[in-house]
């Protein structure tokens, strides 16, 4: 049997006070994050805390100084620099909107098309580049453009696309002529806009951390929608595909803004992996490849 005081029983004694913390600060994940701080901290793997060599000095005064951040609703992600999605994880921060699970149901529906090897995509609103660099991964010969208006999250999205063919662009998806060398040319276009209506109540991380142009898309999120609709219908080729997500609140209002433009094929309205109406799919209207 273990002594008691040893390394192992003071890091569970910690990580199940940060929990008890995390929890009363409202943290639905709290056990998860508390453990995720820790791994973080002591540079090993959430599963391996158990059988973790002791620790870096100075881990236990750094880990409540992470806790008390983490309760006060910095992002976990902030905290260790990174956010999962899909095959990925992402360096993210400060300053770029920091992926959602949510997305990934639209990534999920992107990469089981039947696109080209050597495809033509563009990620409309990249960030972090989380689409994009994902898209990539699957269809290694494409050519995959991502596109924001934010240095800052362009700056985390070529840290992301390091290594990658991905390419990226500064420029506001409203612009009038934007990639227009790529008109009628594109396979597949993506988009996650800022879409959340303005005044909506959302979590203190969300308020507080991600940068309010990410988010935000009017007085009822669909701001930016529609230009991003006209832009993909320029875009895409004759049978290209094309996918937007949304709030959950507006899947009947970004339908109807892609059926009006006639140009699309096949709009559908598509849930994510919790059931909410997410993100809206279609096809450009001409000849079927």
């Amino acid at each position: 049997m273990r002594r008691s005081g040893t390394i192992e029983d003071r890091l569970r004694r910690a990580i199940d006070s940060a929990a008890a913390q995390l929890a009363e600060a409202g943290i639905d994940s709290a056990r998860v994050d508390a453990e995720q701080l820790a791994a973080h901290l002591a540079g090993t793997d959430r599963g391996r805390l158990a059988v973790l060599e002791p620790p870096p000095e100075n881990f236990f005064d750094r880990f409540r100084d992470a806790v008390t951040a983490r309760s006060q609703r910095v992002p976990l992600q902030h905290l260790i620099g990174t956010a999962a999605f899909g095959p990925l994880l992402l360096h993210v921060g400060p300053g770029v909107f920091i992926p959602r699970p949510e997305t990934e149901s639209l990534l999920e529906w992107a990469v089981a098309q039947p696109l080209p090897s050597q495809a033509c995509i563009v990620d409309l609103c990249t960030g972090s580049g989380a689409l994009a660099i994902a898209l990539a991964w699957h269809w290694s010969a494409a050519r995959v453009i991502g596109v924001d208006v934010s240095e800052k999250a362009l700056d985390y999205a070529r840290r992301n696309a390091a290594g990658t063919a991905v390419e990226l662009v500064r420029a506001d998806v409203c612009s009038p002529g934007l990639l227009a060398e790529l008109d009628g040319r594109v396979d597949l276009v993506v988009a996650n806009p800022p879409y959340v209506p303005d005044g909506a109540d959302v979590e203190p991380e969300v308020a507080q951390h991600d940068p309010p142009h990410a988010v935000f898309g009017g007085p009822d999120g669909m701001a930016v929608i529609p230009s991003v609709v006209r832009l993909a219908a320029r875009l895409l080729r004759p049978g290209g595909l094309f996918a937007v997500e949304h709030d959950d609140s507006t899947s009947a209002s970004t339908v109807k803004a892609v059926a009006q433009t006639r140009a699309f094929d096949d709009v559908v309205a598509r849930d994510d992996l919790a059931g909410r109406p997410r993100f809206v799919t279609a096809q450009r209207s001409g000849a079927r490849v």
